[in-house]
């Protein structure tokens, strides 16, 4: 286990659109003090306002993770949170210039890469693991999802989705810190159903999605109407299905790669806890929602 706290060697910078907003904005992820956490600074506002990754600043989990404090937002961080998680990031600071983190190829891989490539600097201080008094469950009644933390002596990250799908069937994953976090979990990308997209769509979201950042799953017999209708909305060239029940010729990285990805989630929202869980955790369907009250009880239970 690691003992110390890490830190970025260089500041590594990003630019692209985000997923929901459609927003263009430029990031700049950079080294932090040892003990500062992961931090968000807004620099296209006045005061250039600051809001703490943790969990009680989420604000909205609609599709995605959201954090506010007072005037400012920053949307979609848990592609980069999985990816701070993953490669043993301590302490950073996140610049960005508009509303929405770029959501580039729909993963953490463009942010890993970035990232390995300069390097990551021990701190030589000693790292602040979450230990947990007693087993935490959160579950949904609504949805059937749940999320469980145990406490264990070593990080680990166990689940299974099912989306009643027939092209994704039931999907596990899992992460301890013996797994190829960057080469089996942070190259997962996003997904989506084709027959949530113009739904999403009409309310205000995946604005910025196309074919290049999102798996795009279709389940049910799709007409060359509805084909024309998200074409027109994407403004994306001629769409085609595959028969493997996928949009365009995609390619996956691993047959349960949309699971893969929600571990992906689960492990970016889960840092919203302030820190990293010597724990282990247990889910069933997870989701943006759940997970963040899941790390938001367990800020309570530690108080």
């Amino acid at each position: 286990m690691t003992k110390n706290q890490h830190t970025l060697k260089k500041a590594c910078y990003f630019q692209g659109k985000g997923l929901h907003t459609g927003t263009y904005s430029h990031m700049k992820v950079m080294p932090a003090p040892a003990d500062t956490g992961i931090v968000f600074r807004r620099t296209d506002l006045r005061s250039k306002p600051v809001i703490e990754a943790i969990a009680e600043n989420v604000s909205n989990t609609a599709r995605s993770t959201t954090i506010s404090h007072n005037e400012a937002v920053v949307v979609t961080i848990e592609h980069l949170m999985s990816a701070f998680t993953g490669l043993g990031i301590d302490n950073a600071i996140v610049e960005l210039d508009n509303i929405e983190v770029p959501i580039l190829d729909g993963s953490a891989r463009f942010y890993i890469e970035a990232i390995e490539r300069d390097g990551i600097q021990d701190q030589g201080v000693p790292r602040k693991y979450i230990d947990i008094p007693e087993s935490l469950e959160i579950r949904d009644d609504k949805t059937g999802s749940w999320v469980r933390i145990e406490p264990a002596a070593a990080p680990s990250a166990d689940i299974t989705v099912d989306f009643n799908s027939k092209i994704l069937g039931i999907q596990s994953a899992h992460w301890d810190q013996s797994t190829d976090y960057a080469n089996e979990i942070g190259i997962c990308r996003t997904f989506v159903f084709f027959h949530e997209i113009e739904y999403l769509f009409r309310n205000n979201l995946i604005k910025g999605g196309d074919v290049d950042n999102a798996i795009v799953i279709v389940e049910h017999p799709v007409t060359e109407e509805q084909l024309s209708s998200i074409t027109y909305l994407f403004n994306l060239p001629e769409l085609r299905i595959t028969d493997e029940g996928y949009l365009n010729n995609l390619q996956l990285h691993f047959p349960d790669e949309c699971g893969r990805h929600k571990l992906l989630d689960l492990l970016g929202d889960l840092r919203l806890a302030g820190g990293y869980l010597n724990a282990r955790i247990t889910a069933y369907k997870p989701g943006h929602s759940i997970n963040t009250k899941a790390a938001k009880a367990l800020r309570a239970l530690l108080k």
